[in-house]
């Protein structure tokens, strides 16, 4: 299946783990309990998300049955692609995955001539990732400015195309695809002086 989107409607955003109070601990969120940062993420997510736009959540959405997703969908902007997470995938057999626009383990989408490889876990290696041509979007390892965690070792071995789309990394909210290309941008700008490419 071919996935081409309109650059300027497309967001990404990973790990909001709405309704998970071990979460705000784990990651240092700065929030006093799990309603403080839901609302906070809902807040961010529709000051820049429309309701005809396309969001791509790169996993761990929500913890709970059927009845906090849906309160937790009701309110979001959007329409959703989920990639499933570590998290999603004991909760998604609910019965709402309907309320997705696709639910998938992996993508890989087009904006413009842009491939961009979507998953919740980083990537070890992926075709173009050598070229700085294609992007690899991830979650999972909770990337923020205090602190990388367990997978700091190894997210030293990522490529300058790869980057860590979930809310941790990225002030609670969604990114543009033109905020994700800015970033991707400077990352590769940094390696190659890192290099002395420049």
């Amino acid at each position: 299946m071919n996935f081409k989107f309109d650059a300027g409607r497309v967001f990404f955003t990973s790990d909001t783990h709405f309704n998970h109070a071990n979460i705000i601990n784990y990651c240092q969120r700065p929030f006093r309990d799990i309603h403080e940062m839901n609302e906070t993420i809902i807040m961010n997510w529709n000051n820049v998300v429309g309701t005809d736009d396309i969001v791509f959540h790169l996993g761990d959405f929500c913890l709970g049955g059927a009845d906090e997703w849906n309160r937790i969908l009701d309110r979001l902007n959007g329409r959703i692609y989920l990639i499933l997470g570590n998290h999603d995938l004991k909760n998604i057999r609910q019965g709402f995955i309907y309320r997705f626009e696709h639910v998938a383990m992996s993508m890989c989408i087009h904006i413009g001539k842009k491939k961009i490889y979507l998953n919740h876990f980083p990537y070890l290696c992926f075709e173009g990732g050598y070229h700085n041509d294609v992007w690899q979007l991830f979650g999972h390892v909770h990337t923020r400015p205090s602190n990388t965690g367990i997978d700091a070792g190894r997210l030293q071995h990522l490529y300058s195309t790869q980057l860590d789309v979930g809310v941790d990394n990225n002030n609670f909210t969604p990114l543009s695809f033109n905020e994700v290309q800015n970033k991707i941008q400077r990352q590769i700008e940094w390696q190659n002086t890192k290099n002395g490419k420049l």
